[in-house]
């Protein structure tokens, strides 16, 4: 029977382990034995951190890279294969999402082998979390271009997209932050929020929203950011009335929509056409007894 396959979250800030990794999540990975790994250096340093019992020069540790190769993903799932439960751990946050992993685990789907996430920090959703904006409908898009042009470009139709209420999220290299949010408040309309999450879960962590007017009417220096894991989202206004839950210019449950509220309105207009103003149709007409 095979093993299991764990996707292993690593921490996204120092100091962290109490606050980011639950007491069962460390105590099932101290148990496994063989790990998938992005950076084999900085996982023997974290399993240590969690008090693997090791000893950690023990531990088969596989380092998987940046950009595994698939043509060793079938070499690194047979022990699992053969019934051996392993872990595929990322550098930093969750494996699989905007990290190596993704990979190993549609080979192990297809493989049937059982694999498991565990809970643990992902800077994406948390900000997403603390934003105010749309978690209903929301994109995460990796990094934007690096050439002006073309960034103002992708953020100029990420835009048009997020008016329909999809909040955008993204992330840049650290010492590109303060780039990134220079652009974003020159291109976005003023109406458009925009969150700016810095050093997620650390001890420098600052997340905050406003409108890019607002972004624009602080000093300078309120606006220079660290050179800091951040991750960057934002939200236009709607155009018209938005899906329902979105943060702002959305109905109710329970509310008719426009649209809604516009067909029932031509709908009794026919009717009173066909059967006189104001007057009830009769049984007849209204298909009694068919």
């Amino acid at each position: 029977m095979p093993g299991t396959l764990y996707c292993l979250p690593n921490l996204i800030a120092e100091g962290t382990l109490d606050a980011a990794i639950p007491p069962v999540v460390r105590e099932r990975a101290c148990s496994v034995r063989y790990f998938l790994v992005e950076a084999a250096k900085t996982t023997r340093a974290y399993l240590k951190l969690l008090g693997h019992p090791g000893p950690i020069a023990d531990l088969k540790i596989e380092e998987i890279g940046h950009d595994p190769d698939p043509a060793m993903i079938d070499k690194w799932l047979a022990p699992i294969l053969a019934g051996e439960d392993a872990a595929v751990v990322s550098e930093s946050g969750c494996p699989g999402i905007a990290d190596p992993g993704a990979q190993l685990v549609a080979r192990a789907q297809e493989a049937g082998i059982r694999v498991v996430p565990f809970v643990g920090p992902s800077s994406i959703l948390m900000t997403l979390m603390a934003s105010g904006l749309d978690g209903q409908r929301f994109r995460f898009l990796g990094y934007l271009p690096i050439h002006p042009d073309e960034r103002r470009e992708a953020v100029r139709n990420l835009e048009a997209e997020s008016r329909r209420s999809e909040t955008q999220l993204f992330i840049e290299t650290p010492y590109r932050n303060n780039q990134m949010l220079a652009s974003l408040l020159e291109t976005l309309a003023p109406t458009t929020r925009v969150t700016v999450a810095t050093d997620v879960t650390g001890a420098h962590e600052s997340i905050r929203t406003l409108t890019v007017k607002a972004w624009k009417a602080l000093p300078d220096e309120a606006r220079e950011l660290p050179k800091l894991p951040t991750v960057f989202a934002f939200l236009a206004a709607p155009t018209g009335e938005a899906p329902r839950y979105a943060p702002t210019a959305a109905h109710r449950k329970g509310e008719k929509t426009e649209k809604k509220r516009e067909n029932r309105s031509a709908f009794a207009g026919k009717t009173n056409k066909r059967f006189g103003s104001g007057k009830k149709p009769s049984a007849a007409n209204r298909g009694v007894g068919r």
